[in-house]
């Protein structure tokens, strides 16, 4: 495949095959937004006029706090509630503004920032879906789709895609999301059998990995996100 500057963030996230590549390119997205925005550009008024208007969701916020820079991050909240308090309480009317306060929490900068990224990636992913025969058998040899993302592909892919491609692609995802659902619903049985006393400690054999990590597996590819164990 010939790369240029738009394919090589594609195959750089398909590449592994492992996990779901989606998920890969969401992460790198993610990491390099919470860095920029708790850097410099936190200072930057377009930055700052932005997050104080949409504030962050409750997954960013943790992953802004674990970059170990709560002066940046208070800076930002103390002018964000500043925002959300004129917003919800700044109205003579009861209650604050009726449509705002109906809006207000639910919007978050990274989020919008990550799926203008991840939407522009992805039209570069079907178009290479559907002029190179290297990256479709890549596609196909990948572990898993994680569901919010297979359903995103598909409404994705079928608003972007000729009829023809769009039809080849979904039967390619289809075959590539349930064979793994397939699969791992077969661990976490066996992961459910393995308490039955007929089964005493079966489940720590080193053969059975793959049934010891089936529950966090299963909620990974439930959610498109790592569960957080003790």
């Amino acid at each position: 495949m010939r790369e240029s500057i738009l394919t090589i963030p594609v195959n750089d996230v398909f590449g592994p095959r492992e996990g779901c590549p989606i998920c890969r390119l969401r992460d790198e997205i993610e990491a390099h937004i919470c860095e920029y925005i708790m850097g410099a550009a936190m200072m930057e008024p377009d930055v700052r006029i932005e997050t104080n208007k949409l504030g962050f969701c409750h997954t960013h916020y943790n992953m802004l706090l674990q970059q170990n820079n709560r002066l940046s991050l208070a800076l930002m909240l103390s002018t964000h509630m500043a925002e959300a308090e004129k917003e919800l309480f700044g109205s003579k009317l009861p209650f604050g503004k009726g449509k705002k306060l109906e809006q207000s929490g639910s919007t978050c900068f990274v989020c919008s920032k990550v799926n203008w990224g991840i939407g522009h990636t992805l039209e570069t992913v079907f178009k290479m879906y559907s002029t190179e025969p290297e990256f479709k058998k890549l596609f196909n040899r990948q572990e898993y789709i994680c569901i919010p993302h297979y359903k995103l592909l598909m409404q994705s892919g079928a608003a972007q895609m000729s009829k023809g491609d769009f039809a080849s692609f979904k039967k390619d995802l289809e075959t590539l999301v349930d064979s793994y659902m397939k699969s791992l619903n077969t661990d976490v049985d066996e992961f459910c059998q393995s308490f039955d006393y007929r089964n005493a400690g079966k489940l720590h054999n080193a053969e059975m990995e793959h049934v010891r990590t089936s529950v966090t597996r299963a909620i990974e590819f439930l959610t498109g996100r790592k569960p957080i164990e003790k």
